[in-house]
Protein backbone atom coordinates (compact mmCIF):
# COMPACT_ATOMS: atom_id res chain seq x y z
CA UNK A 1 0.00 0.00 0.00
CA UNK A 2 2.96 2.27 -0.61
CA UNK A 3 4.57 4.53 -3.15
CA UNK A 4 7.73 2.50 -3.68
CA UNK A 5 11.10 3.17 -5.28
CA UNK A 6 12.62 -0.14 -6.34
CA UNK A 7 16.33 -0.22 -7.15
CA UNK A 8 18.23 -2.86 -9.10
CA UNK A 9 21.01 -2.87 -6.52
CA UNK A 10 23.71 -4.60 -8.57
CA UNK A 11 23.20 -2.32 -11.56
CA UNK A 12 22.95 0.82 -9.41
CA UNK A 13 26.10 0.01 -7.45
CA UNK A 14 27.99 -0.71 -10.66
CA UNK A 15 26.99 2.71 -11.99
CA UNK A 16 28.07 4.44 -8.77
CA UNK A 17 31.43 2.70 -8.88
CA UNK A 18 31.94 3.60 -12.54
CA UNK A 19 31.26 7.30 -11.86
CA UNK A 20 33.60 7.31 -8.84
CA UNK A 21 36.38 5.53 -10.74
CA UNK A 22 36.22 7.97 -13.67
CA UNK A 23 36.03 11.15 -11.56
CA UNK A 24 39.10 11.48 -9.31
CA UNK A 25 38.45 13.64 -6.30
CA UNK A 26 34.69 13.10 -6.51
CA UNK A 27 32.55 14.73 -3.80
CA UNK A 28 29.08 13.15 -3.99
CA UNK A 29 26.27 15.64 -3.41
CA UNK A 30 23.96 14.43 -0.63
CA UNK A 31 21.23 17.01 -0.07
CA UNK A 32 17.50 17.74 0.01
CA UNK A 33 15.43 14.57 -0.08
CA UNK A 34 18.50 12.52 -0.99
CA UNK A 35 17.38 12.38 -4.63
CA UNK A 36 14.52 10.18 -3.42
CA UNK A 37 16.80 7.67 -1.64
CA UNK A 38 17.01 9.62 1.68
CA UNK A 39 20.08 11.39 2.98
CA UNK A 40 21.09 8.56 5.29
CA UNK A 41 21.16 5.94 2.56
CA UNK A 42 23.27 8.15 0.27
CA UNK A 43 25.68 8.97 3.08
CA UNK A 44 26.22 5.25 3.69
CA UNK A 45 26.69 4.68 -0.03
CA UNK A 46 29.28 7.49 -0.18
CA UNK A 47 31.11 5.75 2.67
CA UNK A 48 31.02 2.54 0.62
CA UNK A 49 32.49 4.38 -2.37
CA UNK A 50 35.46 5.41 -0.23
CA UNK A 51 35.34 9.15 -0.95
CA UNK A 52 36.82 11.54 1.60
CA UNK A 53 34.19 14.31 1.30
CA UNK A 54 30.49 14.68 0.61
CA UNK A 55 28.71 17.93 -0.23
CA UNK A 56 25.55 18.53 1.78
CA UNK A 57 23.01 21.24 1.09
CA UNK A 58 22.46 22.93 4.44
CA UNK A 59 23.65 22.95 8.04
CA UNK A 60 20.35 21.38 9.09
CA UNK A 61 21.30 18.24 7.14
CA UNK A 62 24.42 17.54 9.22
CA UNK A 63 22.55 15.37 11.70
CA UNK A 64 21.18 13.14 8.94
CA UNK A 65 24.59 12.19 7.55
CA UNK A 66 27.27 12.68 10.21
CA UNK A 67 26.82 9.24 11.81
CA UNK A 68 26.65 7.48 8.44
CA UNK A 69 29.69 9.02 6.74
CA UNK A 70 32.96 9.66 8.57
CA UNK A 71 34.69 12.00 6.13
CA UNK A 72 34.51 15.76 5.59
CA UNK A 73 31.14 17.50 5.22
CA UNK A 74 31.26 20.38 2.72
CA UNK A 75 28.17 22.58 3.26
CA UNK A 76 27.02 24.09 -0.04
CA UNK A 77 24.82 26.84 1.43
CA UNK A 78 27.11 29.79 2.20
CA UNK A 79 27.98 30.49 5.82
CA UNK A 80 26.21 33.51 7.29
CA UNK A 81 26.62 35.04 10.78
CA UNK A 82 23.11 33.96 11.79
CA UNK A 83 20.76 30.98 11.90
CA UNK A 84 21.77 27.36 11.51
CA UNK A 85 25.34 28.26 10.53
CA UNK A 86 25.95 29.68 14.01
CA UNK A 87 24.41 26.58 15.57
CA UNK A 88 27.03 24.54 13.72
CA UNK A 89 29.73 26.62 15.41
CA UNK A 90 28.53 25.17 18.67
CA UNK A 91 28.80 21.51 17.67
CA UNK A 92 29.61 19.71 20.90
CA UNK A 93 31.63 16.92 19.31
CA UNK A 94 35.09 18.36 18.50
CA UNK A 95 35.72 15.60 15.98
CA UNK A 96 32.53 16.48 14.10
CA UNK A 97 33.36 20.19 14.21
CA UNK A 98 36.70 19.45 12.55
CA UNK A 99 34.92 17.64 9.72
CA UNK A 100 32.85 20.66 8.67
CA UNK A 101 33.94 22.64 5.63
CA UNK A 102 32.07 25.92 5.23
CA UNK A 103 31.34 27.74 1.98
CA UNK A 104 32.11 31.47 2.22
CA UNK A 105 30.78 33.80 -0.45
CA UNK A 106 31.31 37.27 1.07
CA UNK A 107 34.43 38.93 2.44
CA UNK A 108 32.60 40.21 5.52
CA UNK A 109 31.47 36.65 6.27
CA UNK A 110 35.03 35.40 5.97
CA UNK A 111 36.12 37.90 8.60
CA UNK A 112 33.18 37.03 10.85
CA UNK A 113 33.76 33.28 10.55
CA UNK A 114 37.47 33.54 11.35
CA UNK A 115 36.80 35.83 14.29
CA UNK A 116 34.52 33.17 15.75
CA UNK A 117 36.64 30.21 14.67
CA UNK A 118 40.24 31.11 13.71
CA UNK A 119 41.02 27.57 12.50
CA UNK A 120 37.81 27.08 10.47
CA UNK A 121 37.90 24.97 7.34
CA UNK A 122 36.24 26.66 4.36
CA UNK A 123 36.12 27.15 0.61
CA UNK A 124 35.71 30.51 -1.08
CA UNK A 125 32.93 30.58 -3.65
CA UNK A 126 33.61 32.49 -6.87
CA UNK A 127 30.60 34.13 -8.50
CA UNK A 128 29.65 32.53 -11.84
CA UNK A 129 27.09 33.42 -14.49
CA UNK A 130 24.48 31.79 -12.26
CA UNK A 131 24.60 34.98 -10.17
CA UNK A 132 23.51 33.12 -7.04
CA UNK A 133 26.31 33.31 -4.48
CA UNK A 134 29.98 34.17 -4.74
CA UNK A 135 32.81 36.67 -4.80
CA UNK A 136 33.93 38.84 -7.67
CA UNK A 137 37.56 38.87 -8.79
CA UNK A 138 38.12 42.04 -6.74
CA UNK A 139 36.61 40.35 -3.67
CA UNK A 140 38.89 37.35 -4.09
CA UNK A 141 41.83 39.76 -3.84
CA UNK A 142 40.28 41.24 -0.69
CA UNK A 143 39.83 37.73 0.76
CA UNK A 144 43.50 37.00 0.07
CA UNK A 145 44.44 40.09 2.09
CA UNK A 146 42.24 38.94 4.99
CA UNK A 147 43.84 35.50 4.95
CA UNK A 148 47.36 36.92 4.89
CA UNK A 149 46.89 37.90 8.54
CA UNK A 150 45.13 34.66 9.54
CA UNK A 151 47.79 31.93 9.63
CA UNK A 152 45.52 29.35 11.26
CA UNK A 153 42.70 29.64 8.72
CA UNK A 154 42.29 26.48 6.65
CA UNK A 155 41.38 27.42 3.09
CA UNK A 156 40.29 24.16 1.40
CA UNK A 157 39.85 25.53 -2.12
CA UNK A 158 37.77 27.66 -4.45
CA UNK A 159 34.21 26.64 -5.35
CA UNK A 160 32.44 27.30 -8.65
CA UNK A 161 28.78 26.45 -9.22
CA UNK A 162 28.05 26.64 -12.94
CA UNK A 163 24.55 26.84 -14.47
CA UNK A 164 22.84 23.97 -16.27
CA UNK A 165 22.64 25.91 -19.54
CA UNK A 166 23.46 24.16 -22.78
CA UNK A 167 26.80 24.79 -24.41
CA UNK A 168 30.35 24.70 -23.14
CA UNK A 169 31.37 26.28 -19.84
CA UNK A 170 35.06 26.23 -20.74
CA UNK A 171 35.44 29.88 -21.68
CA UNK A 172 33.72 31.01 -18.47
CA UNK A 173 35.67 28.59 -16.28
CA UNK A 174 38.95 29.64 -17.88
CA UNK A 175 38.21 33.28 -17.09
CA UNK A 176 37.26 32.40 -13.52
CA UNK A 177 40.37 30.27 -13.07
CA UNK A 178 42.56 33.13 -14.25
CA UNK A 179 41.00 35.27 -11.50
CA UNK A 180 41.78 32.57 -8.95
CA UNK A 181 45.40 32.33 -10.04
CA UNK A 182 45.82 36.11 -10.01
CA UNK A 183 44.43 36.42 -6.47
CA UNK A 184 47.38 34.43 -5.12
CA UNK A 185 45.33 32.47 -2.62
CA UNK A 186 46.98 29.70 -0.61
CA UNK A 187 45.23 26.82 -2.36
CA UNK A 188 45.49 24.74 -5.50
CA UNK A 189 42.12 23.00 -5.16
CA UNK A 190 39.02 23.94 -7.14
CA UNK A 191 35.58 22.44 -6.49
CA UNK A 192 33.26 22.54 -9.51
CA UNK A 193 29.64 21.66 -10.22
CA UNK A 194 27.90 20.92 -13.54
CA UNK A 195 30.91 20.44 -15.80
CA UNK A 196 30.85 17.68 -18.38
CA UNK A 197 33.51 14.98 -18.41
CA UNK A 198 35.12 16.64 -21.41
CA UNK A 199 35.20 20.01 -19.66
CA UNK A 200 36.74 18.46 -16.55
CA UNK A 201 39.46 16.85 -18.65
CA UNK A 202 40.19 20.08 -20.50
CA UNK A 203 40.27 22.10 -17.29
CA UNK A 204 42.67 19.64 -15.66
CA UNK A 205 44.97 19.79 -18.66
CA UNK A 206 45.00 23.60 -18.77
CA UNK A 207 45.63 23.96 -15.04
CA UNK A 208 47.81 20.99 -14.27
CA UNK A 209 49.06 22.55 -11.03
CA UNK A 210 45.51 22.54 -9.64
CA UNK A 211 43.42 19.69 -8.28
CA UNK A 212 39.95 19.79 -9.82
CA UNK A 213 37.31 18.20 -7.59
CA UNK A 214 33.87 17.58 -9.15
CA UNK A 215 30.76 17.76 -6.99
CA UNK A 216 28.23 15.43 -8.59
CA UNK A 217 24.67 14.63 -7.55
CA UNK A 218 22.08 13.86 -10.22
CA UNK A 219 24.32 12.05 -12.69
CA UNK A 220 25.78 9.97 -9.85
CA UNK A 221 22.68 8.88 -7.95
CA UNK A 222 20.17 9.03 -10.83
CA UNK A 223 22.48 8.55 -13.79
CA UNK A 224 21.22 5.06 -14.68
CA UNK A 225 17.43 5.45 -14.75
CA UNK A 226 16.99 1.87 -15.98
CA UNK A 227 18.11 0.71 -12.53
CA UNK A 228 15.21 2.56 -10.91
CA UNK A 229 11.46 2.03 -10.99
CA UNK A 230 8.59 3.62 -9.10
CA UNK A 231 5.27 1.91 -8.44
CA UNK A 232 2.03 2.62 -6.60
CA UNK A 233 -0.52 0.18 -5.18
CA UNK A 234 -4.11 -0.04 -6.38
CA UNK A 235 -6.13 0.36 -3.16
CA UNK A 236 -9.69 0.28 -4.51
CA UNK A 237 -11.61 -0.03 -7.78
CA UNK A 238 -15.18 1.28 -8.26
CA UNK A 239 -17.54 1.07 -11.23
CA UNK A 240 -18.72 4.43 -12.54
CA UNK A 241 -21.67 5.29 -14.73
CA UNK A 242 -21.98 8.56 -16.56
CA UNK A 243 -23.20 11.22 -14.14
CA UNK A 244 -22.12 9.40 -10.96
CA UNK A 245 -20.69 11.73 -8.33
CA UNK A 246 -17.38 11.04 -6.63
CA UNK A 247 -14.55 12.63 -4.68
CA UNK A 248 -14.18 15.58 -2.32
CA UNK A 249 -15.74 17.97 -4.80
CA UNK A 250 -18.59 15.71 -5.95
CA UNK A 251 -17.52 15.83 -9.57
CA UNK A 252 -19.55 13.72 -11.96
CA UNK A 253 -18.23 11.05 -14.29
CA UNK A 254 -18.19 12.29 -17.92
CA UNK A 255 -18.76 8.75 -19.15
CA UNK A 256 -18.84 5.20 -17.86
CA UNK A 257 -15.66 3.58 -16.65
CA UNK A 258 -13.87 2.88 -13.41
CA UNK A 259 -12.54 4.93 -10.53
CA UNK A 260 -9.18 3.74 -9.25
CA UNK A 261 -7.84 4.71 -5.84
CA UNK A 262 -4.05 4.38 -5.81
CA UNK A 263 -1.32 5.09 -3.26
CA UNK A 264 0.61 8.33 -3.71
CA UNK A 265 -0.60 11.89 -3.15
CA UNK A 266 0.49 15.40 -2.36
CA UNK A 267 2.41 14.27 0.74
CA UNK A 268 4.65 12.31 -1.63
CA UNK A 269 4.94 15.17 -4.12
CA UNK A 270 2.41 13.70 -6.57
CA UNK A 271 0.63 16.43 -8.50
CA UNK A 272 2.92 19.16 -7.19
CA UNK A 273 4.66 20.43 -10.31
CA UNK A 274 7.74 22.62 -10.07
CA UNK A 275 8.76 24.91 -12.97
CA UNK A 276 11.07 23.10 -15.37
CA UNK A 277 12.72 26.19 -16.83
CA UNK A 278 12.04 25.03 -20.38
CA UNK A 279 11.45 27.95 -22.72
CA UNK A 280 10.78 26.18 -26.03
CA UNK A 281 7.52 26.70 -27.90
CA UNK A 282 6.72 23.00 -27.45
CA UNK A 283 7.20 23.20 -23.67
CA UNK A 284 5.00 26.30 -23.43
CA UNK A 285 2.31 24.66 -25.54
CA UNK A 286 2.34 21.63 -23.25
CA UNK A 287 1.85 23.91 -20.23
CA UNK A 288 -1.11 25.62 -21.90
CA UNK A 289 -2.59 22.25 -22.80
CA UNK A 290 -2.35 21.03 -19.22
CA UNK A 291 -4.03 24.22 -18.06
CA UNK A 292 -6.87 23.67 -20.50
CA UNK A 293 -7.37 20.10 -19.35
CA UNK A 294 -7.44 21.25 -15.74
CA UNK A 295 -10.14 23.79 -16.51
CA UNK A 296 -12.53 21.05 -17.61
CA UNK A 297 -11.50 18.53 -14.99
CA UNK A 298 -9.13 16.29 -16.95
CA UNK A 299 -5.45 16.29 -16.00
CA UNK A 300 -2.93 13.67 -17.03
CA UNK A 301 -1.48 11.94 -13.99
CA UNK A 302 1.98 10.39 -13.58
CA UNK A 303 0.36 6.97 -13.05
CA UNK A 304 0.53 4.56 -16.00
CA UNK A 305 -1.45 1.43 -16.80
CA UNK A 306 -0.41 -0.70 -19.78
CA UNK A 307 2.05 2.01 -20.82
CA UNK A 308 -0.54 4.81 -20.96
CA UNK A 309 -0.67 7.68 -18.52
CA UNK A 310 -4.12 7.84 -16.95
CA UNK A 311 -6.13 10.91 -15.98
CA UNK A 312 -6.66 12.22 -12.49
CA UNK A 313 -10.35 12.01 -11.64
CA UNK A 314 -9.78 14.96 -9.27
CA UNK A 315 -6.74 16.63 -7.73
CA UNK A 316 -4.67 14.15 -5.69
CA UNK A 317 -5.39 13.72 -1.99
CA UNK A 318 -2.68 13.81 0.65
CA UNK A 319 -1.68 10.12 0.48
CA UNK A 320 -3.79 8.71 -2.34
CA UNK A 321 -5.00 9.68 -5.79
CA UNK A 322 -8.18 9.03 -7.76
CA UNK A 323 -7.77 8.01 -11.39
CA UNK A 324 -10.42 7.72 -14.09
CA UNK A 325 -10.18 4.64 -16.29
CA UNK A 326 -12.53 4.66 -19.28
CA UNK A 327 -14.57 1.65 -20.35
CA UNK A 328 -12.63 -0.79 -22.49
CA UNK A 329 -9.32 -0.33 -20.69
CA UNK A 330 -7.90 -3.19 -18.64
CA UNK A 331 -8.87 -2.75 -15.01
CA UNK A 332 -6.15 -3.72 -12.51
CA UNK A 333 -7.14 -5.56 -9.36
CA UNK A 334 -6.87 -4.27 -5.83
CA UNK A 335 -3.32 -4.94 -4.70
CA UNK A 336 -1.79 -4.66 -8.18
CA UNK A 337 1.11 -2.30 -8.66
CA UNK A 338 1.16 0.30 -11.42
CA UNK A 339 4.02 2.40 -12.77
CA UNK A 340 4.53 6.02 -11.73
CA UNK A 341 6.68 8.64 -13.42
CA UNK A 342 8.05 11.10 -10.86
CA UNK A 343 10.65 13.78 -10.35
CA UNK A 344 12.97 12.03 -7.89
CA UNK A 345 14.26 15.22 -6.26
CA UNK A 346 10.70 16.28 -5.40
CA UNK A 347 9.24 12.93 -4.30
CA UNK A 348 9.08 11.33 -0.85
CA UNK A 349 8.72 7.57 -1.15
CA UNK A 350 7.09 5.40 1.50
CA UNK A 351 9.58 2.64 0.81
CA UNK A 352 12.93 2.34 -0.95
CA UNK A 353 13.72 -1.27 -1.82
CA UNK A 354 17.28 -2.01 -2.97
CA UNK A 355 17.81 -5.54 -4.25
Amino acid sequence: MSLTLTVDGERWRAHLRQVADTHPGLAPVVKGNGYGFTLGRLARKAQWLGVDTIAIGTYDEIGHVAQRFDGSLLVLTPWRPFGAALDADGVQDPALARRLVHTVSRVEDLEALLTRQPDARFVLERMTSMQRHGMTARELWAAARVLADRPHARLEGIAMHLPLAQGSHLSEVTRLMNDVVAAGLRTTTVWVSHLTDGELTALGASYADYTIRPRIGTSLWLGDREALSVTATVLDVHDLERGDAFGYRARTAPKSGHLLIVSGGTAHGIGLEAPTGESSIKARAATLARGGLDAVGFVRSPFSIDGKQRLFAEPPHMQASMLFLPSGARVPAVGDRIDVRVRYTATAFDRVVVS
